[in-house]
């Protein structure tokens, strides 16, 4: 096994026990993202002689005795909406080309005094402003697509070009992409991670979270992310908690619910059937299975776009009159259709979100988590525009990836997304987990008693096959 195959568990062993240094591990991924990038197109920016002397200096402080914890040492990258001193943030787009940051974003900081080592930052659809990551392949079938809008950070971990990635999820960025390409997305609770520093889309749904290749992977870098930051308006005291899952499988007690309306609708039959076997699974290892009802289904999407929509241009407004030529053609449509909403519609959406938390609050209170697909469907080609169901209606692909992910965006709540197989194509699927807000252990506790029941996951299909192309 080549180093940057390693997950981030075993990475920071063989670094923490000096069986693996810092300076090969991140020279086997920068070989990688070589390798790789002509075909993936998971980055924007390499940052490699960086890279390099991060990695020399953490060997040295590894060597001296003063190793910082499970992140020293590990390559990471970070979605290009967050801020690193000294390295451009272009959020993909033309608009934002000249832009060089000045200070680092808290998370960026919190991880560097963690010790991980940033090997450059990724793509994501224009702003975070949409769901495929265009400029970006999949990972495991480059004809499809990667998920957005965090499909550069999702695709880097799927590929071995990052031990782990930050996304940034508004309704469902960081899962979608994660699902897609059969890696682990983890979305906290609402203010538990802050935000300062990130290029928003819209304040009050935005969450930013890692990406990883394996549960016990999420929580290590959760643990150095979560904390109050005061310079963001929404971030929250984290409660003293552990977050990396305890050893074993057993889930006797735990509670599981099991949506009966909404989630299993207008979902491809073998997403339902991996996803359904999935929480069979929770069964076996010592859950019990509740039916629950989620509450309010009919005002989902609209509650949703009602409030992205007006935050995302307001936050635009001086760039969209001056250089409305510099977006692309389909961010720049959903921008000047926020100019548009009246005032009243934004009105009925914060109500709306704020009776859809009381009535979600009341379904946590009957289980531990809930149990759904992340997305209805796999990867979609490259350029599709809709997806058909079997009873003939259709939809468009990015009202059907946002659709199962948003109500945690609304709400505020943590959503873990996991892989649990395949469709008959080789394409992933993924199945979320849904908590109470803080609940985060919960949630990893359970994927991660999941995730050890199956067989370990390699790489990617398609970034193997483009490593020896």
């Amino acid at each position: 096994m080549q180093p940057y195959e390693l997950t981030l568990g075993a990475a920071a062993e063989a670094v923490r026990t000096r069986h693996l240094s810092p300076v090969e591990l991140v020279d086997s991924v920068l070989e990688r993202i070589g390798r790789t990038e002509p075909r993936l197109q998971a980055y924007v920016t390499v940052t490699a002689e960086r890279a390099r002397r991060a990695a020399r200096t953490a060997e040295d402080d590894i060597a001296a005795g003063r190793h910082r914890g499970p992140l020293h040492g590990v390559p990471m990258g970070l979605k290009d909406l967050i801020d690193v001193a000294g390295i451009a943030t272009s959020a993909s787009s033309r608009v934002r080309a000249d832009h060089r940051a000045e200070e680092s974003s808290t998370v960026a900081a919190r991880l560097e005094a963690a010790g991980a080592v940033l090997v450059g930052k990724t793509h994501t659809h224009e702003f975070a402003y949409g769901l495929t990551t265009p400029q970006t392949r999949n990972a495991w079938h480059t004809g499809r697509v990667a998920g957005g809008s965090s499909g550069g950070s999702a695709v880097a971990v799927a590929a071995g070009t990052a031990t782990f990635a930050l996304g940034t999820d508004t309704g469902g960025s960081i899962r979608v992409p994660a699902a897609l390409n059969g890696v682990v997305g983890l979305k906290p609770t609402y203010g538990l991670v802050p935000r300062h520093g990130v290029t928003s889309l819209s304040w009050s749904l935005d969450h930013v979270g890692p990406i990883t290749r394996t549960v016990e992977d999420a929580a290590l870098v959760l643990a150095a992310l979560a904390g109050h930051d005061p310079r963001d308006p929404a971030s929250l005291p984290a409660p003293a908690t552990r977050y990396r899952p305890p050893a074993g499988t057993d889930l006797t007690g735990l509670r599981v619910g099991v949506p009966r309306n909404y989630y299993f609708d207008h979902v491809d039959p073998e997403v339902e059937t991996a996803v359904r076997d999935a929480i069979d699974r929770f069964e076996a290892l010592g859950a019990r299975l509740v039916e629950v009802e989620i509450p309010m289904t009919r005002y989902i999407q609209a509650t949703q776009w009602g409030l992205m929509v007006p935050e995302a241009t307001a936050y635009h407004e001086r760039t969209l009159r001056t250089v409305p030529e510099l977006y692309r053609a389909d961010v720049r449509v959903l921008l000047e259709a926020g100019e548009l909403m009246p005032a009243g519609d934004y009105l009925r959406a914060q109500r709306s979100r704020t009776l859809m938390r009381r009535e979600w609050a009341a379904v946590l209170r009957e289980v531990d988590l809930i149990a759904a697909p992340t997305v209805p469907a796999t990867a979609v080609e490259a350029g599709q525009e809709t997806i058909t169901w079997a009873d003939g209606t259709t939809e468009a692909v990015s009202d059907a990836y946002v659709r199962l992910s948003s109500p945690a965006n609304i709400t505020g709540v943590p959503s873990l997304s996991l892989p649990v197989g395949h469709d008959t194509t080789g394409l992933p699927i993924g199945m979320q987990l849904l908590g109470r807000p803080f609940g985060e252990p919960v949630l990893l506790r359970a994927g991660h008693a999941y995730e050890q029941t199956r067989p370990a996951r390699g790489l990617a299909h398609a970034a193997r096959t483009s490593a020896t192309s």
